[in-house]
């Protein structure tokens, strides 16, 4: 990272070390070692001060790094000691369902937090600008996202299927169309960091929030379980039952509140198979996309 010594100089402190990490697919991320400890910048991506804002927010229900230093493409945030999610479910060993339920429940406390109307912020101060619906804007969304979907992602009959079975679902969200709580929007194994011991897990870290937005938190447990057939045995069902047993108590839980969120993520993979070739988890979303529009035939 080329900025590196140069952020370090901000933070006023001498930089060691530098190594590149495991981070999203929009910005680049990397552990600086400095004189007086470990920080993790990272470089891209949306906008910082809207993400540390955020941050700053979910803290108080959720674990997140402290953020150190912003400047404009750039954040530089605390290191947090813990395992990446994807890490230990890859090794697959312990009580996965327990891990699933902690992680499940941490989720779903951030929906706890209270916004005042739906949609995306526009500044540091978590301002909303009022957009259409999310029952409204979804059939539109697909239709644009299926034009710039790369060659040979998807065939055409995919594509016009995906965007009649978006059309035939955004209805469910009428439900939950003026629900304004915190999402994350980016809920996957690699943003979030766990540790275990003698007396089982936790969640040391909920990463990467530069999605974030104000809407209904079933979202984010789509997010989570959309390639749950990779995970190992056990993980899913905990999650979903930690989910579904710590939501908000002024919140009452949907009883179609599984298929509502998968309405919800049918927004990020419509999104996700624009990106261009050779994205690993674009390729995950057009399979997940392809078996759904098969299933309807």
């Amino acid at each position: 990272m080329e900025i590196a010594g140069r952020l370090a100089e901000a933070l006023g402190s001498t930089l060691i070390g530098t190594r590149t990490l495991a981070g999203g697919f929009s910005h680049e991320t990397a552990l600086l070692t400095l004189a007086d400890g470990p920080v993790v910048a990272r470089v891209g991506g949306g906008d910082p001060a809207i993400e540390a804002a955020v941050m700053d927010r979910a803290r108080a229900v959720v674990p997140v790094p402290e953020v150190l230093l912003v400047e404009e493409h750039c954040m530089v945030i605390e290191y947090v000691a813990g395992d990446p999610l994807s890490e230990v479910l890859a090794v697959g060993r312990g009580d996965l369902a327990a891990l699933g339920e902690v992680v499940g429940a941490t989720i779903a406390r951030v929906g706890t937090i209270r916004l005042d109307r739906p949609g995306f912020f526009t500044g540091p101060e978590l301002t909303v600008k009022p957009e259409e619906p999310w029952s409204q804007q979804l059939p539109g969304m697909a239709q644009w996202c299926m034009d710039r979907v790369p060659e040979g992602r998807l065939d055409d009959r995919t594509r016009r299927e995906w965007i009649q079975l978006c059309t035939e679902e955004a209805p469910r969200l009428a439900d939950v169309d003026t629900v304004a709580r915190l999402a994350h929007a980016d809920v996957n194994p690699k943003n979030i960091l766990v540790a275990g011991d003698g007396t089982g897990w936790r969640v040391t870290a909920v990463l990467d929030w530069e999605f974030a937005y104000s809407g209904c938190p079933y979202g984010d447990a789509a997010n989570m379980v959309r390639f749950g057939g990779d995970y190992p045995a056990g993980f899913v069902a905990g999650f979903e039952a930690g989910f579904a047993g710590h939501q908000p108590a002024d919140l009452p839980l949907h009883e179609d509140w599984a298929r509502i969120g998968r309405v919800l993520d049918m927004f990020a993979l419509s999104d996700l198979v624009t990106r261009a070739p050779g994205h690993v988890v674009a390729d995950q979303a057009a399979a997940v996309i392809t078996s759904r529009t098969r299933a309807r035939r």
